[in-house]
Parts: C-alpha cells; structure tokens; sequence
C-alpha cells in the first residue's frame, strides 16, 4: 500500500484535471474488462476527475462517470515521462498536454479495467489501516474469527486492505508477535502493539516514499527508500537489530515470512502445519 499511495500522491497533481488524448496498448494481457479495443475507445476525451486508491488498488476516476482501475500488483509501476523507453512497458497513456503515463511491468503481473463502478473489484475489501474508523477495536474484531497464522490473516485483504508481505514481517516484529500465531489467540495487549504497530510501519514507509526491493519505481522515476528501515524483512540471515538472533525466514501459506525467533516468541497456541 506505500507504494501505490506514493504513485497516487505524486501523479495527483500531474494528471487531474488532464484529458486522455490516446493510449498506446503494448500488452493487451493486462486489460481484464471491456475489450482491449474498447478500452482505448472509450478512454479517448474522458478527463480525470481524481485519482483514489483503495487497499492496493489505483482508481482514476473519469468525467463520464466512469472508472479506471489500475491494479499494479508485484512488479508495476506508473512512469510519468520517463527520459528513455522503458523496456518493460505495457501500456502508455497519452495525456492532452503532451504528457505520456508508463504502465511498466516486467512480470506481466498488473491487471486493468475500465468499469461504470469500481464495487465489483473493491467491493470485498476489508478496512483501510490507517483510516480514522479502524479502531484496535476494530481489528480486534476482524482477528478474531481466524485461526489461521496472524501472518497470512493480515496479507488477506478482506480483512485489512493494503497491508503487503513486506510491511506484515515489519509490524509483526515490532509487535513482537510470531508469525505463525493464531490470529484469534491474540490477547487484548498484542492486538493494541499490533495495531500501533501497522500504523507507525505504514505511515513510515509512506514518508519514505515505499520500498524499491525490486521493481517498484516512483513516478518520476527515482527509489524509494522504506527498505533501508527494514528490521526483518528480506534480512534473512542477518542479525536482529535487538537482539543480534540470525533473521529466519520460513514460508507460510506460500509467502515468504522473515521474524526474529528470540523478539518474536512462539507461543503455545500456533498453528504448526503451515507450508
């Protein structure tokens, strides 16, 4: 989520109020919904309103009511005038200005739409994190129904939206909370470290502008710098910055979890068949 509310934040200024004068598909495998063809079509004269972002999801919404959903996944970003070709360019879209947008993905990850609502991708997102009704109450309330690891638990967007690999090993560490822990079994005072612990992790890695620990670009082209805070995650091996324990990483529900086994305790209640 850091990195698309950065995209988000740094593009607002360049793109609303601007028309589509064209787009230039490059790789109609991202384009889910309408047609390829048609997509282009209809995106032609149509002004951005505003650009919103839901969980990890990139909304431009458009001056015949419509939306574009850009979701960027692992391996996208949005280039704004890059100074040379980007070799992994998918699609540009070309403003009326002059000005030239670059969905670049070397994954072939990302996934594109051009839909009346936005409800029919969004509709099942769970809360935003840092919004001012999530309460720990309210996560309190959403954690409690699974006995699922608390790790996989936060990577599912119906549940909390936004919250990515990366950023669930940073909260878990600072809540010093093993990854593998029920999520139900987690007392009233780890789900408060908890929930301090995502907001501060979140908000830091959105100053820091997100995390270039692969392909992630910002709009202008330039890093950001969240990864150099990193206390865990992507650190397998290396020493804990509390304690000096090696970072171990183990694999839960097919992602890849790194912890600090001596900061982060398991305790009796886990769930222990987790690959």
């Amino acid at each position: 989520m850091p990195e698309v509310e950065t995209i988000k934040n740094e593009l607002s200024p360049h793109v609303v109020g601007r028309q589509f004068s064209g787009v230039s598909l490059c790789d109609a495998k991202l384009v889910r919904q309408p047609s390829a063809e048609e997509l282009c079509h209809r995106l032609v004269g149509q002004k951005i309103n505003a650009l919103e972002r839901r969980g990890k999801y990139l909304m431009f919404r458009l001056s015949h009511g419509g939306v574009l959903v850009l979701h960027l996944r692992m391996s996208g970003t949005l280039l704004l005038d890059p100074p040379q070709p980007d070799p992994y360019t998918r699609v540009v879209f070309h403003l009326d200005n002059g000005s030239q947008l670059v969905f670049s993905d070397r994954r072939r990850l990302g996934t594109i739409w051009l839909l009346d609502s936005e409800q029919a991708i969004i509709g099942k997102l769970g809360p935003e994190p840092l919004a001012p009704e999530f309460t720990p109450q309210t996560l309190a309330g959403r954690l409690h129904r699974y006995q699922a690891p608390i790790k996989a638990v936060l990577l599912d967007q119906t549940v909390i939206a936004g919250i990515g690999n990366m950023y669930a090993d940073e909260a878990l560490f600072s809540a010093g909370i093993h990854p593998l822990t029920k999520a139900a079994s987690l007392s009233p005072e780890e789900v408060q470290r908890l929930y301090r612990a995502i907001h501060n992790v979140l908000q830091s890695a959105i100053a820091d502008k997100g995390a270039s620990t692969d392909t992630y670009k910002r709009p202008n082209g330039q890093l950001g710098s969240a990864h150099f805070n990193f206390r865990v995650a992507h650190r397998g091996g290396k020493p804990c910055p509390v304690c000096g324990t090696a970072i171990r990483r183990l694999a839960i529900r097919n992602r890849g979890s790194y912890f600090c086994p001596q900061c982060q305790g398991l305790q009796a209640n886990v769930v222990y068949n987790y690959e």
